[in-house]
């Protein structure tokens, strides 16, 4: 799996929006176990307390159950999955409106553009 971290944001935070990105996709299936903490960061080319923190809060959210002798594996709950995918997806769609206003584009115009690009990835 690539891990494409950019410096202009925090580190833990991308780690944690690429797995959760993982589990959504179906990368890591519902119930599957997670390579350990030392294997991810490896992965990723970060440190493993980095990594560490960002499953935390995956694990906090729900998203990841941590087994005592075990490690860690993805739930296997589908619809907390999808609550948290449609979570992040609207936290998506109201930075890029966000973006969209401070361009000076109206909410017509916004939705214009967004047409017209799905017209264009149908084809």
């Amino acid at each position: 799996m690539p891990w494409d971290l950019k410096p202009d944001r925090p580190i833990y935070t991308q780690l944690i929006e690429q797995i959760q990105l993982n589990i959504f996709s179906g990368v890591y299936p519902l119930g599957s176990k997670l390579p350990s903490v030392r294997d991810l960061a490896q992965e990723a080319a970060v440190n493993p307390n980095t990594m560490q923190r960002a499953l935390a809060k995956l694990e906090e959210d729900g998203l990841i159950i941590t087994h005592r002798t075990s490690g860690r594996s993805i739930t296997e709950d589908a619809n907390m999955v999808k609550l948290a995918r449609n979570r992040l997806a609207k936290e998506q769609i109201a930075e890029f409106l966000e973006k969209m206003k401070l361009m000076g584009f109206e909410k017509q115009e916004t939705l214009t553009l967004i047409t017209t690009m799905l017209e264009e990835m149908k084809k």
